[in-house]
């Protein structure tokens, strides 16, 4: 009975390694994807757009465009719209300097995690867990306070150029927020998603080791 017990556990042990390991396979893909995602959301000028509004005939047309954080790009008669400002040197429009530094750090904290993917080689696989799991709280938490803070930038002289005189903070007058926004927002759900995965899968990594590394790391640390 006891030998039976014994090949159950092992066995347990060996789907629980496996499904551990899928589990941080995808964990790490979906992190390389969010790095790639913030990357998109940060140079996309597509944060706000204008709506489609109606105009009587021989007046002329509203302007219609969309905003980032670094460029303004108006419609055009031209397939390709044209685009005011410095996304080449990633100077941010003056308005947004504050989300845009946010989005960086975010993105920062982001390929951050992904290169620490290249640590499991070499130390403690909980440890890297960990340190990943901060990183991406952090970039998700610096991509809330962007969230937060480009709509109360609103009031400047790009918004109301594009969208009106009736803009002001949090109100985008003749403009809504487009997919960019809504992609950066998404952003810190995954972020959050990961980083408790990260951690789950952290304080699991004393549980994957064989029963007899944990005999031996027992007497090894005993006094």
């Amino acid at each position: 009975m006891q030998v039976h017990t014994s090949e159950v556990a092992r066995l347990y042990q060996t789907e629980f390694i496996r499904s551990a390991r899928a589990v941080g396979v995808l964990w790490a893909v979906c992190t390389l994807c969010f790095a790639v995602i913030e990357v998109v959301i940060l140079i996309q000028p597509s944060w706000v757009g204008t709506r489609q509004l109606h105009y009587r005939p021989g007046s002329p047309p509203p302007q219609a465009g969309t905003l980032g954080l670094f460029e303004v790009c108006l419609e055009t008669d031209w397939p390709v719209p044209e685009c005011r400002g410095s996304l080449r040197t990633l100077t941010p429009l003056p308005a947004f300097q504050s989300p845009a530094v946010l989005v960086c750090i975010s993105l920062a904290m982001v390929w951050a995690s992904v290169g620490c993917l290249c640590l499991f080689r070499f130390c403690n696989a909980a440890t890297v867990y960990k340190i990943c799991a901060w990183l991406q709280l952090t970039a998700g938490f610096c991509l809330a306070l962007a969230c937060v803070l480009f709509p109360d930038s609103w009031d400047c002289a790009e918004m109301r150029a594009l969208c009106g005189e009736s803009v002001s903070s949090f109100s985008s007058g003749n403009c809504t927020v487009h997919w960019a926004y809504v992609l950066a927002m998404l952003g810190i759900l995954d972020a959050a998603i990961l980083a408790t995965l990260a951690f789950v899968l952290g304080n699991r990594q004393d549980a994957l080791l064989p029963d007899d590394v944990k005999d031996v790391t027992g007497l090894l640390l005993a006094p």
